[in-house]
């Protein structure tokens, strides 16, 4: 059973120590769900292997602190290991330490100033729609209401805010097919593909201001698909493209801006997910950047926070992982790190 009684540092090397790769979560669901059971001051509830614990104190505030159970597939990097004042293992930065550190807080803070609402969740690292939080809010939205929420993505114990949207496009050449040793009879898709790169390579990204925050947007081709035979002029040539956009812009927003660069050729969406405002504004985030301190930045990336903000609640990123080492072989996080957000919110719940 997780000892939720020791050093964070500890918690967090037990945590990794404890295999959760997307899908096969539950050995640490049941160990989380048996520890928070344990604690009187808490109501603990649970859907599949994502796993929810609520104070009830009457406060007239309720924030959400939420982490991901899961973690890439291992590459060799498990168990963890200490190496001076690093932790290394799988999930130790994305995002096992945040978890230990709202474990720690569920665990120490029986009656914080705030009514808490803990969520321990199953597959973030997969496709959307296996997400733990996806299945909440369809299920049991009223576990998830909050005036606040903050999401322990690793961000260096920095607070990022907000998150940028995503969307891919494919964009739709199309030629004559012909023989290639007569390819003068037929038009070729792929070299109808030129305009098509010579947008991206001019293209220059925004980089507007939401809520105090600057966000800086992309557009790039991520994938070419084309070609028939070796002995064949193709008539069909694919650019797809990814647009990271601010929050200043809704997927609609989005997708007729992708439209107009691409006037002229045929664009159409393969998916999408909305970017979320940053939050900042809202009285108790301003109380807990008070108490964290430091200057938020924006978060250039999509993050779950989009899902809290398309259920009202403001939501920010928070977390003492190193979001640059995420998912690689040798990925660690900084002990002192987990100590300094652990001490941070802390702060922030009982002060």
């Amino acid at each position: 059973m997780l000892d939720l009684t020791q050093d964070v540092r500890d918690l967090t090397a037990a945590i990794v120590d404890i295999e959760s790769v997307s899908g096969a979560e539950k050995a640490l669901a049941d160990e989380v769900e048996r520890a928070l059971s344990a604690l009187p001051h808490l109501t603990v509830t649970r859907s599949g292997e994502t796993v929810v614990a609520r104070t009830e104190q009457g406060r007239p505030e309720r924030v959400l602190i939420a982490g991901h159970l899961d973690t890439v597939p291992t590459a060799g990097n498990l168990p963890s290991r200490v190496e001076g004042d690093l932790l290394y293992g799988c999930g130790t930065s994305d995002m096992k330490a945040g978890v230990a550190v709202a474990l720690k807080l569920a665990a120490t803070v029986p009656a914080p100033n705030r009514d808490v609402t803990y969520v321990f969740y199953d597959c973030e690292e997969v496709e959307a729609e296996r997400n733990g939080l996806t299945r909440v809010a369809r299920d049991h939205a009223g576990w998830l209401a909050a005036d606040f929420a903050v999401l322990m993505e690793p961000t260096d114990g920095v607070i990022e805010g907000g998150c940028q949207g995503t969307l891919r496009a494919e964009v739709t050449v199309t030629g004559k097919r012909a023989h290639s040793a007569r390819s003068w009879f037929g038009v070729n898709a792929i070299h109808g593909i030129e305009p098509v790169l010579a947008r991206l390579n001019a293209y220059e990204p925004r980089r507007p201001m939401v809520d105090g925050l600057e966000y800086h947007e992309g557009l790039n081709a991520v994938g070419v698909r084309g070609g028939v035979a070796g002995n064949v002029i193709p008539d069909l040539c694919v650019v797809t493209v990814n647009y990271r956009f601010a929050p200043d812009l809704s997927i609609e927003d989005a997708q007729e801006h992708v439209r107009e660069v691409f006037d002229g050729f045929a664009v159409s969406f393969v998916d999408a997910a909305p970017a979320a405002r940053p939050g900042l504004t809202h009285p108790v985030a301003a109380a807990f950047t008070a108490a964290v301190g430091g200057t938020p930045r924006a978060k250039l990336g999509w993050t779950d926070v989009a899902r809290f903000s398309a259920l009202g609640v403001p939501a920010v990123n928070y977390g003492p992982g190193d979001p640059n080492l995420a998912h690689q072989q040798g990925e660690y996080v900084s002990l002192p790190k987990i100590v300094e957000s652990e001490r941070a919110l802390l702060h922030w719940l009982t002060k």
